[in-house]
């Protein structure tokens, strides 16, 4: 098939009765470059800069700057102040079981709530405390607090620590009582965050569960050893045969 960009004779014909488009001309590096600093330099600076940056440059521009400016900064500080408010939380923080209802029942509304139950002399409930802990500060946008059992339910049976509630609006969202529910002796940073998306009260990144790709490796080898003793088997077999 003819090429509607080569220079013949033919298609000087067929673009003369529309018949082609018009010929495309080869794009210039150098006019293409122009026109990007060109637009680059409509761009006001100071919208490329922080609240602290126009602060320090305020002398450098005119009336008309400084308006545009102060409408700038008004934006920029209302787009900060709602970042810190969806993120204001981004620690596990202890409290008592007289802060239970204020922090926790009537927390703020659509906040989810995560609250650990545990006794310190419970290894399980060390472990869970440090996952928390690391949990709470990549969703600070969830709250994650933690309080010495006792504190909150008298006469609380150890078989049932770790204990961890999921609150939203005053109501429990998810539960996990005891060490099995929980994840385990073993539990896995990513497979605690699992859990608690599962329920609803983060937004993870992680693709699938990670529990389960650990058990899909450990049937795969339970298969393979099985399958690498029946053949030794069926070898020793005939070997006895012969």
């Amino acid at each position: 098939m003819q090429d509607p960009n080569e220079d013949t004779e033919w298609n000087e014909i067929l673009r003369d009765f529309g018949i082609l488009p018009p010929k495309e001309e080869p794009k210039d590096e150098i006019e293409e470059m122009v026109l990007r600093l060109q637009k680059e330099a409509m761009v006001k600076p100071y919208e490329k800069m922080t609240l602290a940056q126009l602060k320090e440059a305020e002398d450098e521009f005119d009336d008309e700057d400084m308006r545009a400016i102060e409408i700038y900064r008004e934006k920029r500080l209302q787009e900060w102040k709602a970042l810190k408010k969806k993120q204001k939380f981004g620690e596990l923080r202890e409290i008592s079981g007289n802060q239970y209802v204020n922090e926790v029942t009537n927390a703020e509304k659509d906040v989810w709530v995560i609250i650990h139950l545990y006794r310190s002399s419970i290894p399980m409930c060390s472990l869970v405390n440090q996952h928390l802990s690391l949990l709470a500060r990549k969703f600070p946008e969830t709250k994650f607090v933690k309080a010495i059992v006792n504190s909150c339910i008298q006469h609380y049976h150890d078989n049932c620590l770790p204990t961890i509630f999921v609150y939203k609006n005053g109501q429990i969202e998810g539960k996990f009582i005891g060490i099995i529910e929980c994840g385990g002796i073993n539990l896995k940073l990513e497979e605690l965050e699992w859990k608690l998306a599962e329920v609803g009260a983060i937004q993870t990144d992680l693709e699938e569960n990670p529990r389960r790709v650990i058990v899909d490796v450990m049937v795969s080898s339970i298969r393979n050893t099985s399958i690498y003793d029946d053949t030794n088997s069926s070898n020793s077999d005939n070997d006895d045969t012969k």
